[in-house]
């Protein structure tokens, strides 16, 4: 898969942007804050529907504008897809594929693969437990869209949980008769996350193995992850071994239907859902300890960057190269670590890097480089500003 053209409008701080690209290494150069980060953050909304910066949609549409629109033409394979978002803080947005509306946004994901690796990408392994669901998640919508529908709804009735516990809190009569039935509803959702993650857990474990071992070097203690889970069933943080056998949805439930009865009184006395998959953790391990808290900084750099690798090789080995986005990480990595993350992006069949000077990319890398700056994009290689064109 590679991106053949990127088109955006009150994106960020671009009022328009236009550019023509191909397979291969691209590099877009530009001083801090001229908005090259902005483009390929552009590219990853069109695989996630979300940002790796922010949260929310409102930062993403440009100052004094209502809507910004993303647009991108898309090889895969012989066929080519049309892709186009209109981004509407505050109301629905709006997705088209090969110019029909889709019914539900979220029917986009799976279509359009990245992988990004940037330095916010440290917290997945020092930050706190909400960052590594969510890479968890993301992923599992990539490689299973409907797993995005999954969560929505096991979202929603989380909440409405949750609302119901506040008022049983207080009035416990019949309010705790209708948790039963709610308690249904999260555990049927709640058990299809928890194997969903475990499976994927599980795939990725030979991955960020190998992928710590070239990237940390020779004589490297072993990587690994587990899963930790407020359903004793599905994980208690320890290293998953290869192969290892994987509970059913079937038993999930079960233990998450038992597990949520044994501490009814406690949701009662706090007024919130204390088990289930929201309240979970990937657990990422250098040799026999948990590296949050012990890894140094050098080595969950390595660990970070490893995840992602390791992303890439399992989306690779389902068919498809993924898009690989470098967002300014070269200036930041030692030698070993940039020859590991090069070797990769060589092989990708389309990165699109960014970096404040063409210096920083390895040479073997410097294929296509867009200059950004002054609210234009320059393709250097054609010598022709492309801030200008028209639909893709």
């Amino acid at each position: 898969m590679y991106l053949r053209h990127l088109q955006v409008g009150d994106f960020r701080s671009w009022e328009r942007v236009d550019l023509a690209l191909g397979p291969g290494p691209t590099v877009f150069v530009g001083r801090n804050g001229e908005g090259k980060t902005n483009l390929v953050e552009a590219v990853g909304y069109l695989a996630t529907m979300g940002s790796h910066r922010v949260s929310g949609d409102a930062p993403l549409v440009r100052h004094g504008s209502g809507q910004a629109v993303v647009r991108a033409a898309l090889r895969r394979g012989d066929r080519e897809l049309l892709v186009e978002i209109e981004i509407n803080p505050g109301k629905a947005n709006r997705v088209r594929v090969n110019r029909a509306a889709l019914p539900r946004p979220r029917e986009l994901l799976g279509l359009v693969r990245t992988v990004l690796f940037a330095p916010e990408d440290l917290s997945l392994v020092r930050g706190d437990p909400t960052e590594r669901r969510r890479f968890l998640d993301e992923l599992l919508a990539t490689r299973t869209p409907r797993l995005a529908g999954v969560r929505s709804d096991y979202d929603r009735v989380l909440k409405q949980r949750n609302a119901l516990l506040k008022t049983a809190r207080l009035a416990r009569g019949k309010a705790v008769e209708t948790l039963d039935v709610w308690d249904g509803h999260l555990t049927d959702l709640g058990a299809q996350v928890l194997a969903a993650r475990l499976r994927l857990v599980a795939d990725l474990v030979p991955h960020v193995a190998d992928s710590y071992a070239g990237v940390a070097g020779e004589g490297a203690v072993a990587a690994g992850l587990g899963y930790s889970s407020t359903v004793p069933l599905a994980g208690d943080g320890a290293a998953l071994p290869a192969g290892a056998a994987l509970p059913s949805v079937e038993e999930l439930a079960e233990a998450m239907r038992a597990r949520i009865a044994e501490r009814r009184g406690d949701e009662l006395d706090r007024g919130m859902t204390l088990v289930g998959p929201h309240r979970d953790d990937l657990v990422i391990h250098l040799g026999p300890a948990p590296a949050k808290g012990f890894a140094s900084h050098g080595e969950s750099w390595s660990l970070a960057l490893a995840l992602k690798l390791a992303t890439f090789a399992l989306l690779r080995s389902e068919g498809e190269d993924p898009i690989l986005v470098l967002d300014d990480v070269f200036a930041t990595l030692d030698a070993e670590r940039r020859a590991a993350l090069a070797a990769v992006a060589r092989s990708a069949e389309q990165t699109l890097i960014t970096a404040a000077v063409v210096d920083d990319v390895p040479v073997e890398l410097r294929g296509t480089r867009v200059e950004v700056g002054r609210g234009m994009a320059f393709v250097v290689k054609d010598a022709v500003p492309v801030g200008e064109g028209g639909d893709p």
